[in-house]
């Protein structure tokens, strides 16, 4: 008997979504940042065994939209509800609950779809006192498999939906970008921390060598500065990081150049949001 199946994972922002979807998969296939709103996208996580395949979902933190960025990660938060077979709900150990939280967990727990309580950060020290129904830590693998077969048991029956060697529908340009995102995020701390995106500009595959060119656009000139960093050292490293993980996962040598440019006020913008937005 195989089954197979959507498992759309939910939360705040820094609730562990990210971390937990990489962490069953056994690959990196969404970024991770102590900052919220980390994910701009929906990204699939597959999960394979001999008699199952798990799709998990990984989604912007739900939170408030306050330009148009927000607005376009809200919207894929909500196609994400409408076509999943169970939802993952994950609340962060470290952090109590507030109401509105609470009453968002109970209103789930109402829709047709089951629903999957998972308080995260089981290895750190707890102050969530709302009942979960697995508590997990995907830094130290504690209860993933435990979380695997509750999920498996939820499933219906059905064939794979994707080939057996694939661990994400997301295209390997869409992973550098992210990978680079996922570097100027880390580098540059609070100073320009959303208005970032990454666009790959160029990307030629030789026999032993892949040729990659991709520019990071933010908002603000003094934001290309910081992103330049003293005698060109941020994007330095940002590229250093972003080079290694090309190479791991293209299994050549990669030749990575980053350029930045300025496009004010972007995020507030429908046509740059939809014309940034990685394939």
């Amino acid at each position: 008997m195989h089954k197979c199946g959507y498992v759309g994972v939910f939360g705040r922002p820094n609730a562990g979504k990210s971390t937990l979807v990489n962490c069953m998969v056994g690959q990196q296939v969404a970024i991770v940042s102590s900052k919220p709103q980390t994910t701009r996208d929906n990204i699939l996580g597959i999960v394979n065994d001999d008699n199952s395949q798990i799709i998990l979902v990984d989604t912007p933190g739900i939170f408030k939209s306050k330009n148009q960025l927000d607005k376009s990660m809200m919207k894929s938060v909500r196609s994400a509800f409408s076509g999943v077979d169970v939802v993952l709900y994950l609340i962060d150990g470290q952090k109590e609950c507030d109401s509105q939280e609470v009453d968002y967990i109970q209103h789930l727990k109402q829709l047709d779809v089951p629903v999957i309580v998972v308080k995260t950060k089981k290895d750190r020290p707890q102050k969530c006192s709302v009942d979960a129904d697995i508590e997990i830590s995907s830094l130290t693998g504690e209860n993933i498999g435990q979380l695997k077969e509750k999920i498996k048991s939820l499933l219906p029956q059905g064939d794979a939906q994707f080939d057996e060697d694939y661990f994400t529908d997301k295209s390997v340009k869409f992973m550098i970008a992210e990978k680079i995102r996922e570097g100027a995020l880390t580098s540059l701390h609070q100073e320009v921390p959303f208005g970032v995106c990454v666009l790959i500009d160029k990307f030629e595959e030789e026999q032993n060598l892949t040729t990659i060119e991709a520019t990071l656009v933010c908002e603000q000139e003094s934001h290309k500065a910081i992103i330049v960093g003293k005698g060109g050292g941020t994007i330095k490293k940002i590229g250093q990081q972003a080079r290694e993980y090309a190479q791991q996962l293209l299994q050549t040598k990669v030749m990575l150049k980053l350029f930045v440019k300025v496009d004010k006020n972007w995020r507030a913008r429908p046509d740059k949001v939809a014309a940034y937005k990685m394939e």
